[in-house]
């Protein structure tokens, strides 16, 4: 039996489903609404955050940790690379989107427009808001660099690298925030991300009060 204890807007938690997904292992999701404070969940992880991973008895929280310890353990289509420096490139780029992008982009929309709805903590900041946008720009330009001339973030395969990247955007795009048609080449890259069928559960997930774009789960935009 593995459990994921997930929200289904979370990025961290949307890139521990897309990795387990492409090594083709069977999961439960188990839908944590991580703000309401659970004493079980609390005895999971002390720190109240999603994803949480259990698997064989063993509890794994933290969507960095998990990673590490699924492509250690299930190591058939490797997603961290298959060499020292390999490996390195791609955990870069997942400390980039999963810290630098997280931090300017995506918590201030989800703090903003998701999790004060659920928690009905004070009204929205627009001023918050508009900094996550205009924080997003470079990000997207970063993500036109890095795939000029290749289908993936590290060349020619889709690594962690790509799925970290692809859980934020799927977010953001969800709440309606991303600006295709400034950024083709950009939509080029996600395109062949949704088109992946690890991805297109995710894709298929719907959270109370928010209704995604109709391009949103259209694998061809």
């Amino acid at each position: 039996m593995r459990n994921l204890y997930h929200f289904p807007l979370c990025p961290f938690s949307r890139k521990v489903r897309f990795i387990l997904a492409e090594k083709n292992l069977d999961f439960e999701l188990i839908q944590e609404n991580f703000w309401e404070r659970r004493r079980d969940f609390a005895n999971l992880n002390p720190a109240m955050q999603v994803p949480v991973l259990v698997e064989d008895n063993i509890t794994i929280p933290d969507s960095y940790a998990i990673c590490e310890y699924i492509d250690a353990k299930y190591p058939e289509n490797k997603l961290l690379g298959n060499s020292l420096e390999e490996g390195a490139g791609i955990r870069r780029l997942v400390s980039w989107f999963d810290n630098k992008f997280y931090n300017e982009v995506s918590k201030y929309l989800l703090n903003e427009k998701v999790f004060r709805f659920y928690t009905g903590v004070g009204g929205t900041h627009s001023d918050a808001i508009r900094v996550a946008k205009a924080n997003l720009l470079p990000h997207l330009e970063y993500i036109r660099f890095l795939t000029d001339g290749y289908r993936w973030l590290m060349g020619g395969k889709l690594t962690l690298a790509d799925i970290a990247a692809a859980s934020h955007i799927s977010v953001i795009d969800y709440l309606e925030e991303i600006p295709w048609d400034n950024f083709p080449e950009v939509k080029e890259w996600y395109a062949l991300i949704k088109s992946q069928p690890s991805f297109r559960p995710i894709l298929a997930d719907r959270v109370l009060g928010f209704t995604p774009p109709k391009h949103y789960a259209n694998l061809d935009f």
